[in-house]
This record gives structure tokens, sequence and C-alpha cells, in this order.
């Protein structure tokens, strides 16, 4: 029923099959880690700008982007720490670096566990020893991320991670948002508005972050593909993000552990001690309405 394959594209690109549902995801290990793309039943559930995917110059956009160790941008870049500061670029650099293929399964799941470890690159822009663990689970009409982070070094270790899952869709007003929270605040974070569930798609951009969320699942329906797409997380989570651009036939609701600039701030950031590990969870399901 599972199977994982591989192709050699513009990346070595790991297949996961299950085969009796009828579900295919794509994943790039050397790419940051990344899922890009996903079909289930014929539909793509996840938009990739294949373009943009063959130019190592720009950062990718589609499919399920890896941010650690931020999210969103910091001022000016800067991470101040320990009386230096270091350039730390938006969303972290794990969406760019190559990640290992530690193992692979397809005895109950269409399984692969990638990680990432620090190295000479990352510690001349963020100061720490660590080592991800990203397992990656394909079961039916579910995607399931499994994460541990684990900080190698002899300090503590501050840090946000999330996803930036690019969900395809064509007809925006035809979107039933599910998101537990009842304001949201703007991109730079000094304004709250009221949310009730609607948004205005003719705008140029949307990109609003719901801080006070009051559960651990978030959902849309798409009336025109006639699919609800769920999302579940971990409390590792504090935060999503609802980023869009009018005129792109994506969406993006992203589970981040801090809102933007939290490294600096220390607004729900994670800090790790020393020799130690902490666990995230990220499921997408997708089922038919």
């Amino acid at each position: 029923m599972f199977h994982i394959s591989i192709k050699q594209d513009d990346y070595l690109t790991y297949i996961l099959e299950d085969r009796e549902n009828n579900s295919r995801l794509e994943v790039v290990p050397e790419k940051g880690g990344i899922i890009t793309a996903w079909k289930l039943n014929g539909q793509d559930i996840f938009y990739l700008d294949k373009e943009r995917f063959k130019n190592p110059q720009l950062s990718v956009r589609g499919g399920n982007p890896i941010l650690f160790p931020i999210c969103g941008n910091l001022p000016d870049d800067i991470f101040a720490y320990g009386g230096k500061e270091y350039q730390l670029k938006q969303h972290g650099f794990a969406r760019d670096l190559p990640w290992e293929v530690a193992s692979q399964s397809t005895d109950e799941a269409a399984e692969i566990v990638l990680t990432l470890t620090s190295n000479e690159e990352t510690l001349s822009v963020y100061p720490f020893e660590f080592e991800l663990s990203f397992t990656y689970q394909l079961v039916g009409n579910r995607l399931i991320i499994k994460q541990q982070y684990h900080n190698k070094s002899n300090q503590v270790m501050p840090f946000s991670a999330g996803f930036h899952p690019y969900f395809w869709c064509q007809d925006k007003n035809s979107l039933d948002l599910d998101i537990p929270a009842s304001e949201y605040t703007n991109k730079a974070g000094d304004k709250t508005f009221p949310f009730s569930g609607e948004l205005d798609y003719n705008q140029d951009e949307i990109d609003i972050a719901f801080k006070k969320i009051t559960a651990d699942t978030a959902s849309f329906v798409n009336h025109t593909r006639n699919i609800k797409v769920s999302l579940k997380y971990s409390e590792l989570f504090s935060t999503l993000v609802f980023w869009t651009l009018k005129g792109k036939n994506y969406i993006c609701l992203e589970p981040w552990s801090a809102p933007r600039n939290g490294l600096n701030t220390g607004e729900k950031i994670t800090n790790l001690e020393p020799n130690t590990s902490c666990e995230g969870y990220f499921e997408i399901k997708v089922s038919n309405v």
C-alpha cells in the first residue's frame, strides 16, 4: 500500500505514496527539506511556483517550507544576543539548506525522516549548535510532520519554528475560514482588528497574525473544489499567520511557535535548555465536503 521512490528533476526528489488511497507526496531534502507537492485523488493540495523553485537565488513560493530559527522577519534582519548582532534573514535558514535523509519506512505509512545539523554557516548567523529531526508521514488523506528540536550547545537556545504551507486555491471568495481566534494583528503588529471569519481578498496583500488562538485546530472549506483542509498542531505553536497576494492562486495558513520578531522581544519564544530536546506536531487532513 505504501511506497517510496526517487526521481531526479532539478533536485533529487523523494516520492511518498499511499497507492490504495491515491495520495502522493514529493519531498526535496537538499532544498530545505521541503515538501513541494501533494496530490490527493488527482487534486493538487499545494501550490508551487516552479520557475522560482528552479532559481536558487529566489526564495521558494509553494509547497510547505520549514521556518527555523525564526518565523517572519526581524527589524533590519538583526538578531541581538550576548552583546553581539547577527544577520538572520526572513524565516531563517532551514528552508534553504540541504537536509539529510536519515531513514525511510513503508510499514505503517510512507515515511521519511530528515535531519538538519548546525554547521559553520549557521553558527555565523545563529550561535547555537542544534539538530532538527523531522518525520514526514503520508497516510491516506493525512500528512503528518513530527518534529524534534535538539539543543546541542552548552547555553540556552532561543528559537521559533513553523511552517509556511501554500494551499492551492483559485477562487478565494469561495472559502469559508474556521480560525480559532476573534482578532488579528497587522504585519507591523501595531494594530488589532476583530475577526469573524471574513477577509477582503481584493486587497493587494493580506499578511495578518492570529496571536490569541483558542484551539489546536483550524480549517477552511474550498467550495469551488468541494474540499475541506484541516490543520492540527501541538502546543508548541502559539500563532497562526494568514498570507496571500491578490491574483495568486494560493493562500497560506501557517502555524508559528512565536510571532514575528519573537527572537528579539522574547514573546512566546521557546528557550531550550542545553542538551535537551522538545517536540512539535503538525498535521494536515484533506476531506471532501
